[in-house]
């Protein structure tokens, strides 16, 4: 195999998520491997995957008062749900049309279903990401910049149902 392709085959790897990579042509193979730097102890050998816990969650997920660190929620919590908002498509995501302007959304804005948050650039097209929930913008899970894989949870919208519970 030629050294060259070995170079690139390393290159690929660092470059990658992947920890272990085996290439086979005819007689010839190789196998590239690399140690994982979230590596514990209690791990079973396999691939690793770091998942931050903050992008994990059903769709709708009930928040309680102290969650939030809201007084004013303690009246009705159980009237608060966050409804998720998640990528459509691999590509990087953008808070603002462009770098010189502010971002469609920050934590706190009031949105309606049908307004942009982000926009995601794949292949040069730069697509809208609209919300199908009206509420308060909760959390932002990425930065501009952020590369963002399909179904990835990228905003936490405050809905608040039609019926109190007094």
């Amino acid at each position: 195999m030629d050294i060259r392709k070995i170079k690139k085959l390393i290159e690929l790897l660092e470059e990658s998520a992947l920890t272990e990579l085996e290439i086979s042509e005819g007689e010839e193979s190789i196998r590239l491997s690399r140690q994982s730097l979230h590596h514990s102890p209690a791990s079973s050998g396999g691939i690793p995957i770091d998942t931050p816990s903050e992008n994990i969650g059903s769709p709708k997920e009930t928040l309680s008062a102290a969650e939030n660190n809201d007084p004013e929620l303690d009246d009705d919590p159980e009237s608060i749900e966050t409804a998720s908002v998640v990528s459509p498509m691999v590509g990087t995501f953008y808070a603002s049309p462009n770098p010189d302007s502010s971002p469609y959304v920050g934590v706190g804005s009031q949105v309606s279903a049908g307004d942009t948050l982000c926009v995601i650039e794949a292949m040069k097209i730069f697509n809208h990401v609209e919300t199908e929930h009206a509420g308060i913008v909760h959390k932002i899970m990425k930065n501009s910049g952020d590369p963002v894989e399909f179904g990835e949870v990228l905003f936490l919208i405050e809905t608040t149902t039609a019926e109190s519970i007094n």
